[in-house]
């Protein structure tokens, strides 16, 4: 790109060097024609420029690397005195990430907000980069745009989707300069474009992965990551393992409490999942109230502390409602696999299920491992004082 870039210049250079300009150089030049000429090469090579900033943010592939590249690009060109990214990594759910960096590096900012549904409007009817104290003045809400401005943002960019507003960045002042002219704001505005497309896609593709409810995986892209999983495994000394997960009496839950207290505590103990495993995990739900854990490279020793802190966190898992809901408990199903054993990705989910009904079978709140050497799983259960489910009937 950068060797396009030059051949603009050199383009540029010799336009100018033709006869025919030559010819009439000093009547172009009187009339303005040369140095229209030029303003225009000028414009094109800064989108060009342009063009070579906005693709090094678009080819990253997580949302951490565009952020990182979109620091570098505006600090490069602004150094303002902060960058922060705001947005929901859930499309349903209001809770939001923030993201700041100052000089290149990430920064804690003094920055306490819950959600950015009060800019959702504004933004879906002016689309653009803004100053923040216009915005502020727009929407006339001292609550909602008070921590910003405390903050000292100067410009709000949003991030669009299908979904309404996904995010928003913002922009602190220059910190050696005053204000931000009108050429860069129109770079800056051009540049978010990129920005704003690269994140929107990798939101998209990550929501297309995820259970709408819980936030975890869905079932296919469990399906996907046991099946490349299992054929690591048969080539590897390393053993993989799952848990399969299900919460106890839940239709009896739902019956008596309502199916919304019910997604409550599925919202609840997927929370308590993600928590409580590591980030090569794959934490899903595999369907209702059932949830599976995909665990690569994990033996079974591990796989089972891992399983017995998910039921014992999820135990004392407290449930916020308008009215107490009784204790919830789950019952755990485990099952390791690698090279000597069978790995058909129907086998490893049977033989797990087969572990869980066993931990049902034996009075539930339990985890129960499935022995690869045996028929029957093994005797383990839970390292933990059984706590009794309370009875809801």
């Amino acid at each position: 790109m950068e060797e396009y870039l030059n051949d603009a210049q050199t383009d540029d250079v010799n336009f100018l060097e033709r006869p025919i300009i030559k010819e009439y150089y000093e009547l172009l030049t009187d009339i303005g024609v040369i140095d229209h000429l030029k303003s225009l090469n000028r414009e094109i090579r800064d989108f060009k420029s342009l063009l070579v900033r906005g693709l090094e943010i678009f080819n990253r592939d997580s949302i951490d690397d565009i952020m990182s590249a979109t620091v570098h690009q505006i600090s490069d060109q602004f150094l303002p005195s902060f960058i922060a990214f705001l947005w929901k990594p859930i499309q349903n759910r209001e809770d939001i990430t923030i993201r700041a960096y100052k000089n290149y590096k990430p920064v804690d900012i003094d920055l306490h907000v819950d959600c950015i549904t009060p800019f959702e409007a504004f933004f879906k009817k002016y689309p653009k980069p803004i100053n923040f104290e216009l915005l502020a003045f727009q929407l006339g809400n001292d609550e909602a745009v008070k921590p910003y401005l405390e903050l000292n943002t100067e410009i709000a960019v949003p991030i669009l989707g299908p979904f309404g507003l996904y995010g928003i960045i913002l922009i602190g002042p220059k910190t050696y300069k005053e204000g931000y002219s009108r050429e860069e704001l129109f770079f800056f505005q051009q540049l978010m474009c990129f920005v704003s497309q690269a994140i929107k896609n990798l939101l998209h593709y990550d929501h297309s992965l995820r259970d709408v409810k819980t936030g975890l995986y869905n079932h296919g892209f469990f399906i996907t990551r046991l099946n490349e999983e299992a054929y690591r495994t048969r080539r590897s000394t390393h053993p993989s393992s799952i848990i399969v997960i299900d919460v106890d009496k839940f239709k009896t839950f739902n019956d008596t409490y309502g199916h919304l207290a019910g997604d409550k505590v599925l919202e609840m103990l997927a929370h308590v999942i993600k928590k409580n495993v590591r980030e090569d995990d794959i934490p899903s739900r595999f369907g209702g109230e059932e949830f599976t854990v995909l665990l690569p490279n994990t033996d079974d020793s591990t796989a089972w502390n891992i399983a017995e802190r998910l039921r014992i966190e999820a135990a004392e898992m407290k449930v916020p409602w308008s009215d107490p809901l009784p204790q919830v408990t789950i019952s755990v199903g485990i099952y390791t696999f690698d090279h000597k054993t069978p790995t058909d990705v129907s086998n490893i989910i049977r033989r797990a299920d087969e572990a869980l009904y066993i931990s049902k079978r034996k009075g539930r709140n339990r985890c129960t491992t499935w022995d690869p050497t045996k028929k029957e799983t093994a005797d383990k259960t839970q390292s933990q004082p059984y706590i009794p489910i309370v009875e809801m009937l």
